[in-house]
């Protein structure tokens, strides 16, 4: 990566975007920071830098209320996700640029239609699904930085409270961000350092980015943000289709 102040000045500013976004829905920062990033930089240069972002995110936010996450739910997903961290960490590393580029345009988009098709509520599903749910997410997280979707549609489908929902999507989260930067530390992708220097320089415009989300929390409609961040992620997706085939 070239260490210019133009391109670490576009990753901060993709942070500050991405932190807004975790502050205020409690996932998906990756679904906006990694597709914007990948414009940049390479995908896994994007996704090690992020991952730290991620984590200091997730730790900061996420260990609000622990108590009130749900500890069976917690079982069932977590083994599973170490078991997709490994599947997409070797993904990963083997995975041509072109055909990264593509993978992830097609998971974004895929997300963006279901956020917007999707309505409130649904069937309830069996416990069973958890396990899907946690690999998947396991591979998402690192293949694409994105493990929450597959553990937010699975419990969104669960009878649980809105603080139990929260609680269990963060604890898992926390531990699925912190096996990525195992992984990707394992792996030599994280350990340079071009990608620390990144990450010195994203983090504080990340921690920004989620004070002022916690400001917004109150005013603004969760339904419509999650909206616009669907919008937003159809035309990052579709971009990102455009550039692999091109």
């Amino acid at each position: 990566m070239p260490e210019d102040l133009p391109t670490l000045l576009a990753l901060a500013s993709i942070a500050f975007l991405g932190s807004i976004v975790y502050g205020l829905t409690g996932f998906g920062a990756a679904l906006v920071t990694i597709p914007l990033a990948t414009h940049f930089v390479p995908l896994p240069f994007a996704l090690s830098v992020y991952a730290l972002m991620d984590l200091g995110n997730a730790l900061r936010i996420g260990l609000h209320r622990p108590g009130d996450a749900v500890k069976g739910e917690l079982a069932r997903m977590v083994p599973l996700v170490l078991v997709g961290t490994i599947v997409g960490v070797t993904a990963l590393v083997n995975l041509p640029r072109a055909g990264a580029m593509l993978a992830l345009g097609v998971f974004v988009l895929l997300y963006a239609a279901y956020s917007l098709l999707r309505r409130p509520g649904g069937a309830i599903v069996g416990t069973g699904w958890a396990y899907l749910a946690g690999f998947v997410g396991g591979i998402t997280s690192t293949l694409f930085g994105a493990g929450g979707p597959p553990y937010a549609i699975y419990l969104s489908h669960r009878p649980l409270a809105k603080e139990q929902f929260r609680a269990t999507l963060t604890l898992t989260t926390v531990f699925s961000i912190g096996m990525r930067v195992v992984a990707f530390a394992l792996t030599g992708l994280l350990l340079k350092r071009e990608v620390l220097l990144a990450a010195v320089a994203v983090l504080p415009a990340a921690f920004l980015g989620v004070s002022l989300a916690s400001r917004l929390f109150q005013r603004v409609s969760h339904a419509l943000l999650l909206r616009l961040v669907a919008l937003l992620l159809l035309a990052t997706g579709a971009s990102l289709v455009a550039r692999a085939l091109g």
